[in-house]
């Protein structure tokens, strides 16, 4: 168990239209400057052999080739084997915590240990949203994980993440994802509270960079010449260069505690960890969607591209086949690699991959003229830009294509020497389900964390469900045999109430055709902080920081339980509701209980509706505080005075 020491963010209060208090609960996930902490570990094994530049190198006697994406590869396949033991463990203490009435959930566990597919199955997903979305979704990581303070205290749902199989992110929660990953599966906590100070400090911006003690001038001066040469390195060694290298690289200096961003860092050298080798971490998978430069994408035409340590490729029927990620870069042909050709390592640079999940923000750097950033970092990105050229400012190079000649039926992409990449959530799909529905992977049910701005006041309105869905039912066959419950259109999300609270979809796995995993909502909404800030504010103070966070533990717990005491059960339920079906198993009272309070029941209501200005949960354990958010601003930096005062 990692002790991490924090104390409660009490009476936290910011809103632009209406607030209310939340009556003080149990100590949550909140920075403490003041406090000891486990200082983070560097991951022991970054293995890039020149930095951020890619290296050609002599290949290993098996060569590395495409693999069809008809099955999981071997080592994902081998991988299973040690976590999905691992997560029973985890799974039978949750479900001894949780209790649910007139069932014994660890029993159950016991009885079925012996048959991995009659277990649950279980994967997490972190939503797009930038900064936001990170944060939110990192107050979600915290609330499942039993390695925080009182994450396992009633009320609580710690352990659902040790009890996980995959975790996917996209875009800001790709950050997330990759952040926790890179420096060594760390906590949350350990992140708000890093003594070094070197990793998410958003107080300054990536157009500043990091402060190192000097003049903030001269850091960020610095900062910029140490991104150039690194990107430098990579094109001079041969290799096509983006917007999104500059990018990946700002990104890492705020994500990876490592000198100067981690430039070695690789998203497969995460195979290489021993956390990761013996089981004790779900999956990872970052998603991007493949695009060429300025084209226009819907989720129905878009190939969906994923990212694990393993390999980096697509299950859709247009691509369909699979790259070791240690080896993107080099230069395949027709599936294979000539025996001419080098096998390129490094090119998976951590931070890049981060990047080409979010590489939508290159239209943030493209539009500077109205953004309050240093005159030498707008003139560092002008010429950038002019270096690069316009037509590759919207995507990431992963040329040359490892796909090239592979599936040239199918493939349209597979002509061209090129392979460029963009923000996954550019086909709408902002919740990283895709990889999380493939067949193969046999997953029950997927908490699905949305940070969306969706609606004018960038709250979520279920689009990112909805894309997923429809690209499920399109004619052209895209869907590849995955399966996705039904869902209603966005008007309904927001007049049903649907973004407000966490909601089930999919209950009766009789309604698809295959059986399609339970998806457990979980939209961002406020229960102690307006969280709902632009995707494309590139600055957040430590109180803004952690109030977000705080505010995401609280979505996913229901306040701790204080909205729903029946909430932590509803949770065990959902767990449990495809595995008591393959075991035939008669569902438990209590959980027939929650699926009648949380599943959605096919009811629409397709009308425009009103704008929508959510309050401050719940009415029944708070009352309203009307406040403007200057005002409000200022009474959360009052709170966390007052508490970080108290505590020395």
């Amino acid at each position: 168990m990692v002790n991490i020491t924090s104390l409660t963010l009490e009476d936290e209060i910011a809103d632009t239209t209406s607030a209310s208090s939340i009556v003080p609960r149990e100590p949550a996930i909140v920075a403490n400057a003041g406090a000891t902490f486990n200082n983070l570990q560097i991951r022991a094994a970054p293995n890039a052999p020149n930095g951020y530049t890619p290296e050609r190198q002599d290949c290993p006697a098996e060569r590395p080739r495409i693999r069809s994406a008809e099955e999981l590869s071997a080592e994902e396949t081998s991988w299973l084997d040690t976590r999905r033991n691992k997560t029973v463990d985890a799974m039978r203490d949750l479900l001894q915590r949780i209790a649910i009435p007139g069932f014994d959930g660890p029993e159950y566990l016991t009885n079925h240990a012996n048959n991995q597919s009659a277990l649950p199955n279980i994967a997490i997903a972190a939503s797009g949203g930038g900064w936001r979305a990170l944060l939110n979704g990192a107050g979600a990581i915290a609330a499942f994980d039993s390695r925080e303070d009182n994450s396992t205290s009633p009320g609580h749902i710690g352990g659902l993440l040790q009890s996980s199989t995959y975790l996917g992110g996209l875009s800001g929660g790709g950050w997330l994802v990759g952040s926790l990953f890179n420096n060594n599966f760390t906590t949350v906590s350990a992140l708000l509270n890093d003594p070094s100070n070197t990793v998410w400090r958003f107080e300054n911006s990536i157009f500043q960079g990091p402060d190192r003690g000097s003049i903030q001038l001269v850091d960020s001066a610095r900062y910029f010449d140490t991104i150039q040469d690194q990107v430098n390195g990579k094109r001079d060694a041969g290799f096509n260069t983006s917007l999104t290298d500059y990018w990946g690289r700002a990104l890492s200096f705020q994500l990876i505690n490592a000198t100067d961003g981690g430039p070695a860092y690789t998203w497969s050298s995460i195979a290489l960890a021993d956390h990761f080798i013996q089981g004790d971490t779900p999956f990872p998978v970052l998603v991007a969607d493949g695009r060429a430069p300025n084209e226009l994408l819907i989720s129905g035409n878009a190939t969906v591209y994923e990212f694990n340590p393993y390999e980096f490729g697509s299950w859709d029927p247009t691509t369909f086949g699979f790259v070791p990620t240690e080896f993107l870069g080099s230069n395949f042909s027709n599936g294979v690699l000539a025996p001419n050709q080098d096998c390129v390592r490094g090119f998976d640079n951590s931070g890049f991959i981060m990047g080409t999940s979010s590489s939508l923000f290159n239209q943030f750097l493209l539009n500077l003229d109205n953004t309050d950033i240093p005159d030498f970092a707008r003139s560092f990105i002008a010429n950038v830009l002019g270096a690069i050229g316009r037509d590759n400012n919207d995507i990431a190079d992963y040329s040359p294509n490892p796909f090239y000649g592979y599936n040239n039926r199918t493939s349209p992409n597979a002509q061209s020497g090129r392979l460029t990449l963009v923000d996954g959530g550019e086909d709408l799909q902002n919740i990283p389900l895709h990889p999380l529905i493939q067949p193969n992977r046999h997953v029950d049910v997927i908490f699905a964390v949305d940070s969306s701005a969706d609606t004018n006041n960038s709250w979520p309105n279920g689009t990112a469900l909805v894309a997923t869905y429809e690209r499920n039912l399109d004619s052209s066959g895209i869907a590849n045999g995955t399966s996705f419950p039904s869902v209603p259109d966005t008007n309904s999300f927001v007049n049903l109430g649907l973004n407000t609270r966490p909601t089930f979809f999919g209950c009766d796995s009789s309604n698809t055709s295959s059986v399609a995993p339970l998806i457990v909502y979980l939209p961002n909404s406020p229960y102690v902080f307006q969280s709902n800030l632009s995707t494309f504010t590139p600055s957040y103070s430590p109180e803004i920081r952690s109030g977000i966070v705080q505010n995401g533990y609280d979505v996913v717990t229901m306040g701790n339980g204080t909205a729903d005491p029946q909430w932590p059960v509803c949770v065990g339920c959902a767990i449990l509701s495809r595995s008591l079906e393959r075991t035939e198993t008669t569902v438990p009272d209590a959980c027939s209980q929650c699926f009648q309070r949380y599943c959605w029941d096919g009811t629409t209501n397709s009308t425009d509706p009103a704008p929508y200005q959510p309050a401050f949960k719940d009415e029944a354990i708070s009352g309203a505080v009307g406040m403007r958010k200057d005002v409000a601003v200022a009474a959360v930096v009052l709170a966390l005075s007052t508490v970080l005062l108290g505590s020395m």
